[in-house]
């Protein structure tokens, strides 16, 4: 195994690095600045466009996509590092880059599984950053970190497709700029492979019959910079049956095939954030007094930096590890590295930002520092793509089965 950056990532890095410091960072406070003065806090800030406009010239545009066609063509090896910048300042840079969830995993949908009118129609703007989109899986009523419970029905009426449930945390949708949902549900509710039951269809915001009910929040947050999380009613939504996704019965592939180059993403971007910490930690550590001397020369200050710090570069080395076999094995083949990192990472860079917090006493909690938002968007990464329970089951199954 080779983690070196080859000389394309090296390049990239040095541009985005300088992107970040020249126009993503100054762009924090405007962008909330702006926010309150915009008509609808879901609406997009003016700095928000220019940065992209900004990103798409440089060629810091689509780093995401593995398909050359549609994206930049770089392995996951080559992403990990950049997408660990973004997540620097996780609520602009990604966004500037059109490398921001819930977008980027629906643009690997239709690049993979969606047909030449599907991807004109909905692809080609997503590539081009002229819409946002949302996933619609999760559901209030049922535990949908086992997604065979989905009780959302799609049922095949004549040329059309008939779409009736309630799911929420449809991250995304807030935005006005939302126009497509890709929702899963079942076509096939008494199916006898529970595996073949779900199918995924594309639903579009104006469909009437979709109802985006109220923004849900996340410790408090909206998330205004994402589109927030939406609770969204589908009854009796009507679409074409061309709008079906692949195959019906085909979701649940569909969705695990979207899920792998997730939970790494996240992880990649976590990185950048457990890195954004440990910077404002030793800052604050240095510039501040506390009982005579600086917080930096307090011992248990010193262990704190030092663990997060070997924290974070143990945490490279196996998100860099999984990405280099999902390059060279498959999704499928790094599944065990997959589930390892999407347990590890969360967990260990809540606990850096927590830290970080603890440091900067009542700031820490405050919207004066990114810590608070940075702690609410880790915390909620322990539970979304799947909690850290469902993968550790998955995880100890595989491992048991070795000696049984």
């Amino acid at each position: 195994m080779d983690f070196a950056f080859d000389a394309r990532t090296e390049e990239l890095r040095a541009k985005l690095l300088a992107f970040m410091d020249e126009y993503v960072y100054p762009a924090e406070a405007v962008a909330e600045e702006q926010r309150e003065r915009l008509a609808s806090p879901w609406d997009t800030p003016a700095v928000v466009e220019e940065l992209k406009a900004e990103a798409r010239g440089q060629g810091l545009w689509n780093l995401f996509l593995p398909d050359a066609e549609y994206g930049a063509g770089l392995t996951n090896l080559q992403y990990a590092p950049l997408a660990e910048i973004t997540g620097r300042s996780p609520q602009l840079a990604p966004t500037a880059l059109n490398c921001a969830a819930p977008d980027t995993g629906n643009m690997e949908v239709l690049s993979q599984f969606g047909d030449e009118q599907q991807k004109k129609q909905w692809l080609e703007p997503l590539l081009a950053g002229e819409i946002r989109s949302a996933f619609a899986m999760t559901e209030p009523e049922v535990a949908s970190s086992d997604a065979t419970n989905i009780t959302t029905h799609i049922e095949r009426d004549g040329d059309e497709y008939v779409v009736t449930g309630r799911k929420w945390y449809i991250s995304g949708a807030m935005n006005p700029d939302c126009k497509i949902f890709i929702v899963m549900g079942k076509t096939d509710p008494d199916g006898e492979d529970i595996r073949r039951q779900q199918s995924m269809i594309l639903v579009p915001r104006d469909t009437p019959g979709v109802t985006v009910k109220r923004a849900m929040q996340v410790f408090g947050y909206e998330d205004h910079s994402h589109g927030g999380h939406a609770e969204v009613i589908f009854d009796h939504a009507r679409v074409p049956a061309s709008n079906l996704i692949g195959e019906e019965g085909g979701g649940f592939a569909i969705a695990q095939a979207r899920l792998g180059p997730g939970r790494i993403h996240h992880c990649m971007r976590l990185i950048g954030m457990a890195e954004r910490a440990i910077e404002l930690m030793c800052r604050r550590a240095v510039s501040r007094d506390a009982f005579g001397k600086a917080l930096a020369q307090q011992g248990v200050v010193h262990n704190w930096i030092a663990d997060a710090r070997v924290t974070v570069e143990q945490l490279r080395l196996l998100v860099l590890k999984t990405a280099w076999l999902m390059d060279t094995v498959g999704n499928r083949g790094a599944h065990t590295e997959i589930q390892s990192i999407k347990i590890a990472t969360p967990r260990a860079v809540v606990d850096i930002i927590d830290r970080a917090i603890q440091l900067h006493g009542a700031g820490g909690v405050s919207q004066d520092f990114p810590l608070a938002e940075l702690y609410a968007g880790a915390r909620t990464l322990m539970i979304a793509d799947g909690p850290d329970e469902v993968h550790q089951r998955s995880l100890a199954r595989r491992e048991l089965k070795k000696y049984l």
